[in-house]
């Protein structure tokens, strides 16, 4: 009986936690590479510590580039 209990739990919170990974994602506001490019200011450059790439300068100055 505890054997149930205990793998009921933990599928709902994979459950849980596998609808909530995408929803995060997709709530960060992030900028195509030649959106951050377009005013002639901003740059793309790669940032290792985050392994991300990121839009410095211009319009969208920091923001993640998708």
């Amino acid at each position: 009986m505890r054997r149930r209990i205990l793998g009921f739990t933990a599928a709902l919170v994979l459950a849980v936690l596998g609808t909530a990974v995408p929803a995060a994602s997709a709530a960060v506001p992030a900028v195509t590479g030649p959106e951050c490019i377009a005013d002639q200011v901003g740059k793309v450059e790669y940032d290792s510590g985050t392994g991300l790439y990121t839009c410095i300068g211009g319009a969208h100055d920091g923001e993640p580039i998708t």
